[in-house]
C-alpha cells in the first residue's frame, strides 16, 4: 500500500487510488481515515488522505492563501485521479466541503458513502446518492469492505 497525504506531490502512475473523502473537521469527526487506511494496508493500492499533518485552521480560506489554495488543488487532482472515492459524513459535523464534493462527482460512478442518522443533511446526501445510484453502506467497516469489493479482480 502507498499513501500520499495533502500535500504530497501526486503521481502520474499508481495503483487503483482510494481518495478518502468526508469529515475530517479536527476536534470534531473522528479520525477514520486512519483506521481505513490500516484496515486496507494488506492492498496494492494508493490511499488518497486530504486530512494534512500540518492543517493549520487560522489560514484564511481564500484564493490568495498558497497553503489553502495548495491543499484545494490537491484535492481537486486527487479526486479526478481515485478510482474511487469514499465518503463519510459525520453526525458531529458540517462537512460542507465533503457535500461539494459529493456534488461533484455525484455522477462519476466513483462513490462509495456512509452517511448515518444524526447528520445535519442526511436526507440532502440520501436523495442524491439515490438519484445517482450511488452505493450508501452503514459503518466505517462497510466502506472497507465495499473498497475491497470494488478494487479486488
Amino acid at each position: 500500500m502507498r499513501i500520499i497525504k495533502a500535500p504530497q506531490e501526486l503521481p502520474w502512475r499508481f495503483p487503483p487510488a482510494v481518495f478518502l473523502a468526508g469529515s475530517i473537521e479536527m476536534g470534531k469527526a473522528v479520525d477514520w481515515q486512519t483506521k481505513m487506511t490500516n484496515d486496507l494496508s494488506d492492498m496494492h493500492i494508493t490511499i488518497l488522505n486530504p486530512r494534512r499533518d500540518d492543517w493549520d485552521s487560522s489560514w484564511e480560506q481564500k484564493i490568495e492563501n498558497k497553503q489553502f489554495r495548495e491543499q484545494v488543488e490537491w484535492e481537486l487532482a486527487a479526486l479526478q485521479m481515485a478510482q474511487v472515492i469514499v465518503m463519510y459524513f459525520d453526525p458531529n459535523t458540517m462537512s460542507p466541503i465533503s457535500l461539494l464534493e459529493l456534488g461533484l462527482h455525484a455522477s462519476s460512478g466513483k462513490l462509495i458513502v456512509y452517511c448515518p442518522e444524526g447528520f445535519w443533511r442526511k436526507g440532502n446526501v440520501d436523495i442524491v446518492c439515490k438519484k445517482y445510484k450511488i452505493k450508501q453502506v452503514n459503518s466505517v467497516e462497510d466502506l472497507t469492505a465495499e473498497v475491497r469489493k470494488r478494487l479486488t479482480p
